[in-house]
């Protein structure tokens, strides 16, 4: 394979992802990680010495108090909403440069409340 067939051929210009766009994905990539629709999520952005700063606002899922009954199921079910909160911060930063390409400082989340999990059918064969 030739080095030109290799790498992407490069055009004068620029590109730019408008800041609606970013929100979307943040959204996504934040309702992904919580358990909850995108348009529960809140996303803003701010600027941090030249870089990008995301605060998201969000519910968590979790599933029934009643099924939680020890270490164990909390385990099972991703860890404490804390646990899955710092988590969240690391992955949703990935999948936000990942995707558009954008270099963020920080992903800052605060949770604003809890959601019912989807229960999760059982498949019979």
């Amino acid at each position: 394979m030739s080095e030109a067939a290799a790498s992407p051929r490069s055009f004068a210009g620029h590109n730019r992802v408008s800041t609606q766009a970013l929100t979307s994905l943040a959204r996504a990539a934040a309702a992904e990680q919580f358990g909850v629709r995108p348009s529960e999520v809140r996303a803003t952005w701010a600027d941090d010495a030249g870089l990008l700063a995301l605060s998201v606002v969000s519910p968590i899922a979790v599933p029934e108090l009643g099924a939680i009954g020890s270490a164990a199921d909390v385990a099972a079910a991703g860890g404490t909403v804390w646990e899955r909160a710092s988590a969240a911060k690391g992955a949703i930063l990935r999948r936000v440069a990942g995707l558009s390409g954008t270099h963020l400082s920080r992903v800052d989340i605060r949770i604003a409340g809890v959601r019912p999990a989807p229960e999760r059918r059982v498949r019979v064969q």
